[in-house]
């Protein structure tokens, strides 16, 4: 950390709170300082968070926006409270999606990668990297992201690259790593194999036709919603223990259009209760039919090429899969083998999520991890409690992905990514190449031409930003990682590759303790936000409109653990409300000489009121440190919220006023009790807002910075249950005056005399002026004649409140506007009575409509008899 500045001077605060002014520089002092960057050698205590590392041809969303308020949140409250923190930056390459943006633009010049040839389309990449990639990285500043940037990774960096090639080349030589023939998903656009993750499911509008194969008594009909696929089955499946088709299995029927034979094998994995319970087996273009292929020795013909076009010999063949499967259709039509037509028929479809082509399973020769070991491992780490997964539910979800994986196919067939270290020789031979060891080198020996999967170095994440295999400081004080704050979405796709990775290569020891789990975000209505719906939001437009900590409280806001978020821009407007708020409590605080320079009095010293507020400043403070610990976002927010909003500002500064106009020893103690619980409060909202609680707290205290100040702890004095008796006394008091006030038609500013009567005034005397200052009740003079009452129930005993109304209200007017609004509630008690009272009609109507009846009856007699109980308090003109 940087020398300590000079502490600034306290200052007025402006009228107003305007985020744009101030929000940069305040970020760029933070990084000046030297705040966030963390200290390998230090005693402290670690806390290390690595960041997600977003793609870098990409831009701030909300779902980076929510994830980056939290970590950032965890990350200031545990330096506040004495760790070392490192919270480490970086961006992910994002193979497909980055060569893809790169071939759209070289579209636009007329080009294909393939016209540039792949050393100058890797040089347009890293252009295009360096040019779009940190972007994103100064949008983390916008949104006052605590990181350190002097860490700042990237997944081809060198050292990561090294990393790679490190652990490719310990799990190929551990067997763990193979090549092999497998189905995948393929995209014709692309041209490459897809993850999972990369593939979007939608409903989409289809055929489903059934099909006779073979004829007689050794005909079986199958459906399918892939015609054209049918050139290379390779058998009819159905289950061993269908009566249907018993006499059929191990005899051949005909595949129509090919002239060949194929067997009808007994598979369990066939249902049949759906469709026909017969199904058409196509081992090279389906996984299950690949399956089933494997347990039964069949052959898998490939028919059809990477660009999505039939290769299988006869009358198709050259045609596009979409032009060949109404041609399959209507050949089989015409020979009279169709014996079903649905359409259109819904089913999921996958796409490409790069490009929306529909993807393809295909047959193909690729790498593939050998998951299992890892798997067990991963598995066990949740189980035994060195992970621990936020919320506990989730974790039923890890276990059923982890316990039942499959082998993962990790090559793509892109140019940009990490080359797989792999060389093949002229005869035959194959050589994985370690970092510190030289490709073989002479005639016929090339490299494999593809790349690995993005999530294969994502998957190194934790562990290869901390400088493995590099033995380093960071990896030693920073790993295993305290918190990994992620999607629950990607729960499968990447952080169980990171637990299988960091497990294998850390000799056991987990990548991260804590893997909070958020939800996703959503528009108001709970639909998922994208593009084609059109009901995206960009964090950069609320930053703009209300500011960087509005923006993040609204989504701290709603960050229950496991649960989707649903915003709106109202919402973030109630945000830059509450920092309003807060500002402007902060200034009558500062203008009234609130201070921290003065410790706060003995409790025999202060007042009711001064007792009450920070008893709850306690309580709210053990509550949000618990709040924390569990990941409870929302609930901390709330609880900081309603504390503020409340009892701080609605309540508290009221009463303060009270005690700060009678001067002398008892307004110092309000004057230190203030500063002191504005100070606390700045210092608990700093995680969740921290431009403005930076700005007002340096004000306040005239200290450097809250960033580094002390994170706040319970005082341990006792609750004074009796204070907060009477406060709570006070406030039922005033909201009853307040609301029987309303009542009457009195202006909120209108004054009027009052009394206040009962036997438990003794006991509530000092909190009589407030009582009368808080409901704009002047003292009686000479002759006070009361017009109105009210009684009060409270834990003391019951208080009468006596008013002089006389003179305050249009009498003539307030009866008029009173017997019209009666004259209606009588009109409706009338109509459910009749209703009520008709036994035809109650023996026709259902239960839930009389029951709104009788509601709606009680209700108009609820208006009736207020209406009467305030004519009564009226004067009589």
């Amino acid at each position: 950390m940087t020398e300590t500045p000079t502490a600034p001077q306290r200052t007025e605060l402006p009228p107003a709170w305007n985020p744009a002014e101030v929000e940069a520089g305040l970020y760029e002092r933070w990084v000046e300082r030297g705040y966030f960057t963390a200290d390998a050698t230090s005693d402290k205590p670690p806390f290390s968070i690595v960041l997600p590392p977003p793609n870098v041809n990409g831009s701030l969303h909300m779902g980076h926006a929510l994830n980056h308020s939290i970590m950032d949140a965890l990350s200031r409250r545990r330096r506040m409270q004495g760790y070392e923190v490192l919270w480490l930056p970086g961006t992910d390459h994002a193979g497909i999606a980055t060569q893809t943006a790169v071939e759209r633009a070289l579209a636009g010049e007329g080009k294909s990668r393939h016209d540039v040839g792949r050393e100058k389309f890797l040089e347009r990449v890293w252009e295009w990297r360096e040019e779009v990639g940190g972007r994103i990285l100064g949008q983390m500043r916008r949104l006052g992201d605590g990181v350190d940037w002097s860490r700042t990774r990237f997944t081809m960096d060198e050292g990561l690259s090294q990393a790679v090639q490190t652990i490719f080349k310990k799990l190929f030589d551990d067997g763990l790593i193979y090549r092999a023939e497998r189905i995948i998903n393929w995209c014709p656009r692309c041209r490459t194999a897809l993850s999972d993750i990369e593939v979007d499911h939608s409903e989409d509008d289809g055929e489903l036709v059934s099909i006779r194969y073979g004829s007689g008594d050794r005909s079986i009909v199958v459906a399918t919603t892939r015609a054209e696929t049918m050139l290379g089955d390779t058998a009819v499946a159905v289950h061993p223990e269908d009566e249907r088709y018993r006499h059929l299995i191990g005899t051949e029927v005909e595949v129509p259009l090919t002239g060949r034979h194929v067997p009808v094998v007994a598979d369990e994995h066939v249902d049949p209760q759906f469709g026909t319970g017969a199904v058409k087996v196509t081992p090279a273009h389906d996984p299950n039919d690949f399956e089933i292929g494997q347990r039964h020795g069949l052959p898998a013909l490939t028919v059809m090429d990477g660009l999505g076009n039939i290769t299988a010999k006869g009358p198709f063949e050259g045609l596009d899969r979409f032009e060949a499967r109404p041609a399959v259709v209507a050949a089989l039509r015409e020979q009279g083998r169709i014996v079903a037509e649905k359409r259109p028929y819904k089913h999921s479809v996958g796409h490409c999520s790069r490009c929306d082509t529909v993807i393809e399973p295909r047959l193909s020769m690729q790498w593939w991890v050998k998951v299992a070991p890892l798997a067990e491992a991963a598995s066990g780490a949740v189980r035994d409690g060195r992970t621990t997964i936020h919320p506990p539910e989730l974790a039923k979800r890890y276990f059923d992905w982890v316990d039942n994986l499959n082998d993962w196919c990790i090559s793509r067939q892109l140019w940009w990514g990490h080359r797989i270290p792999v060389w093949y020789g002229p005869n035959g031979e194959v050589v994985c190449v370690g970092p510190d060891e030289q490709p073989p080198a002479g005639d016929g020996w090339r490299q494999d031409e593809d790349v690995l999967d993005t999530w294969f170095s994502s998957g190194l994440w934790p562990f290869s930003t901390l400088g493995w295999p590099d033995s380093a400081d960071d990896l030693a004080k920073f790993y295993p990682t305290s918190v990994l704050s992620t999607g629950y979405d990607i729960l499968f796709f990447w952080v169980v590759r990171m637990m299988m990775f960091g497990l294998y290569a850390m000799d056991g020891v987990q990548p991260f303790d804590h893997v909070f789990l958020h939800g996703l975000i959503r528009d108001q209505h709970g639909k998922k936000m994208s593009k084609s719906r059109g009901n995206g939001i960009d964090p950069l437009d609320w930053m703009d409109s209300y500011g960087a900590d509005a923006t993040r409280f609204t989504l701290l806001r709603g960050a229950n653990p496991g649960s989707d978020l649903a915003i709106a821009e109202e919402w973030a407007a109630g945000s830059r409300n509450f920092t309003t708020k807060l500002w402007n409590a902060s200034r009558f605080a500062l203008n009234n000489g609130a201070t921290v320079a003065r410790p706060v009095p003995a409790r025999d010293r202060l007042t009711d009121a001064d007792r009450w507020i920070l008893d709850l400043l306690d309580q709210l403070v053990t509550d949000v440190d618990g709040q924390f610990e569990s990941f409870q976002f929302a609930k901390l927010s709330e609880a900081l919220y309603h504390f503020t909003w409340d009892e701080f500002c609605d309540w508290y500064l009221e009463l303060a006023k009270v005690q700060l106009a009678e001067g002398g020893a008892r307004a110092e103690a309000t004057q230190a009790v203030l500063g002191h619980v504005l100070e606390v409060v700045l210092r608990l909202l700093h995680p969740l807002t921290p431009f403005i609680t930076e700005t007002l707290w340096t004000t306040l205290t005239g200290r450097e910075s809250v960033v580094v100040a002390e994170w706040p702890a319970p005082s341990g004095v006792e609750r004074d249950e009796v204070a907060a008796q009477r406060v709570e006394g006070l406030k039922k008091l005033v909201t009853e005056i307040r609301r029987f006030r309303s009542d009457q038609g009195l202006k909120p500013a209108q004054k009027v005399a009052g009394k206040v009567r009962g036997a438990c005034c003794v006991d509530l005397a000092d909190q009589v002026p407030a009582v009368r200052a808080l409901t704009r009740m002047t003292e009686p003079e000479d002759g006070f004649n009361a017009s109105a009452s009210l009684d009060v129930g409270l834990p003391q005993g019951t208080v009468k409140v006596e008013l002089d109304l006389s003179g305050t209200i249009d009498v003539a007017a307030e009866r008029k506007r009173l017997a019209k609004d009666l004259g209606v509630a009588e009109k409706e008690r009338a109509q459910c009575e009749g209703k009520l009272g008709n036994e035809a009609f109650l023996a026709k109507a259902p239960a839930d409509v009389v029951a709104k009846i009788q509601t709606r009856l009680a209700a108009a007699n609820a208006e009736i008899d207020r209406i009467h109980a305030r004519l009564d308090t009226l004067p009589q003109s």
